[in-house]
């Protein structure tokens, strides 16, 4: 057993080395991309600090989207996680909320993409949309050349990301652009959804869904974490939690009363601070993760 994990902690940590220049994956190569062009020049805010743990830096203006592949080296195919960073639509809180996580999931032995979706100033959600569809797509597509399990690509987002997520995972019977390729013949419907703090799913009245959100019995189970004080927003993950409830599917719902927002998975001295440990529970339960973390 000793051996085995020696073994487990050595293989993170190459990892770790391994994907601090993990590669890109346009999303739109050969083809027009459809939907809202970005005219202005993509930006970073703040740097990437090597051997950091936790990176904090953002990406502004972004108009060339991508997937950033933290794919697994397995034994046989892992699940996958599509990871959405947040930040409004006007951004990505590209290191807490997508660098950070992809470590974490490849810490489980799960392998992770992180979503370079369109942002702007203009914060065109429908791009974005867009977007996060032909990742689903374009992920599944490649199981092979990934070594992922086709049938289990998952779906997580913070914030805004959350929302997009959402929308990814209610919608994917809805065909946001026209098919362009044979990558558009796959299917874009995640698994399996994780939302953290999630933005904008609440109605602002009743605790019913924004209109854009349509559950039902086949919409894809989910982990949801919210904090009360999270000021706004928490109806989000409890509008959700309802509507998902009330169609039958099974779905996880964390709510703490301190922690604010954007939180990422930094530890603050707070009881939310565990939640990722909370979700690599779930992930194990639900057959999508190989192994407990090992912190």
């Amino acid at each position: 057993m000793i051996k085995k994990l020696a073994l487990f902690a050595a293989l993170t940590l190459s990892s770790a080395a391994l994907f601090a220049n993990a590669p890109f994956m346009n999303l739109w190569d050969g083809v027009q991309m459809p939907g809202f062009k970005i005219g202005e020049a993509e930006y970073m805010k703040g740097k990437i600090i090597p051997g950091r743990k936790h990176q904090s830096y953002d990406y502004k203006n972004v108009s060339k989207p991508a997937i950033q592949i933290y794919a697994l080296k397995s034994d046989k195919p892992t699940a996958a996680v599509i990871v959405c960073p947040g930040g409004a639509y006007s951004g990505l809180v590209y290191g807490k909320e997508g660098e950070d996580i992809a470590n974490y999931l490849n810490s489980i032995g799960v392998s992770a993409f992180i979503l370079k979706y369109r942002v702007s100033e203009k914060k065109d959600r429908d791009a974005a949309f867009n977007d996060i569809q032909r990742a689903i797509r374009l992920v599944r597509a490649n199981a092979k050349k990934f070594n992922i399990d086709p049938d289990k690509i998952g779906v997580m987002g913070f914030s805004a990301g959350g929302h997009l997520s959402a929308r990814a995972s209610t919608g994917y019977n809805e065909n946001s652009y026209a098919p362009l390729d044979k990558i558009d013949k796959v299917s874009a419907k995640p698994d399996f959804t994780i939302l953290i703090y999630p933005a904008w799913l609440d109605n602002r009245k009743d605790y019913g869904l924004a209109p854009e959100f349509k559950v039902d019995s086949q919409t894809p189970t989910a982990f949801i974490v919210q904090a009360q004080n999270d000021t706004g927003l928490i109806n989000s993950s409890i509008a959700y939690y309802l509507a998902l409830k009330g169609a039958g599917v099974d779905a996880d719902l964390h709510l703490y009363s301190k922690g604010g927002h954007a939180y990422g998975i930094l530890q603050n001295g707070l009881p939310i601070d565990n939640w990722h440990k909370s979700l690599t529970d779930w992930l194990v339960f639900k057959g999508f993760a190989n192994k407990a973390q090992g912190e």
